[in-house]
């Protein structure tokens, strides 16, 4: 089991950056696929993001393309969101878990999801 703590998330303005971080448990990190979805108050969770092991490929949801930027830290079993020119619409609870698949955001095939951290873009 994988316990994911995520942090990060914030008030702003709509232009503004943040960067998300995510730190798992373990020794399995580095084998893992990781990613971060999202869930707006009434809507459907969206993955946004995925990252392969190495870091070497990442995939993004249509919505955040060119404007967010999945990373990860190895040696510190943390993965980041950098989100930037964020719009009101990016407002929600972000949460970051495994996917089964790297190239999969059908969310149901992610595992050990976080608590979440709570992104607000006013305009």
């Amino acid at each position: 089991q994988v316990r994911l703590v995520e942090s990060g998330g914030d008030s702003v303005q709509a232009g503004g950056s943040l960067r998300l971080s995510c730190v798992a448990s373990g020794n399995a990190f580095s084998t893992l696929c990781m990613g971060w979805f999202r869930q707006a108050p009434g809507k459907e969770r969206e993955g946004v993001a995925t990252l392969y092991p190495k870091g070497m490929v990442a995939l993004y949801a249509d919505s955040v393309k060119g404007r967010f930027d999945i990373s990860r830290d190895n040696d510190k079993n943390t993965v980041f969101l950098q989100m930037n020119n964020l719009k009101p619409e990016d407002t929600a609870m972000y949460y970051c878990a495994a996917p089964l698949w790297c190239d999969s955001f059908e969310l149901s095939d992610w595992r050990y999801e976080g608590q979440g951290t709570q992104v607000t873009v006013s305009s």
